[in-house]
């Protein structure tokens, strides 16, 4: 069983939330600029593929930057991120003596469910 430095209350969980929200809601703003200049860049490279030359998007390194900040400030506090994209997340808490997560997904108005560390998300009940 993983051991964390930091362990949340509901209440402190539940605190974080709207932080959270407005973090998960701009990595999705970012994730979906990345996508798009992607097809940008693939439309660029079809153009000058017939000169041997490369391209990269100028922005991609400041998009890819930003979201690093925003995992990185979010895992700083202990929080674990399970997936980024859909904006899982996962609270280490003691529950009964055992450690286990608290678990919220981007979206959700609230921490409605725990698992065990074993179980994942998978294992969701709810509190």
């Amino acid at each position: 069983m993983p051991y964390h430095d930091t362990h949340f209350t509901l209440e402190e969980a539940r605190s974080l939330l709207p932080e959270l929200s407005h973090k998960f809601h701009r990595v999705q703003e970012l994730v979906a600029s990345l996508r798009q200049r992607e097809l940008e860049m693939q439309r660029i490279q079809q153009l000058i593929r017939s000169n041997g030359q490369g391209s990269k998007h100028p922005d991609f390194g400041v998009v890819i930057s930003e979201i690093q900040e925003i995992v990185a400030s979010i895992t700083e506090q202990g929080i674990e991120i399970k997936d980024l994209e859909r904006g899982l997340i996962d609270f280490p808490h003691w529950r009964n003596g055992q450690e286990v997560y608290l678990c919220w997904l981007f979206g959700e108005d609230d921490i409605h469910f725990w698992h065990s560390i074993e179980e994942g998300f998978a294992g969701r009940t709810p509190l």
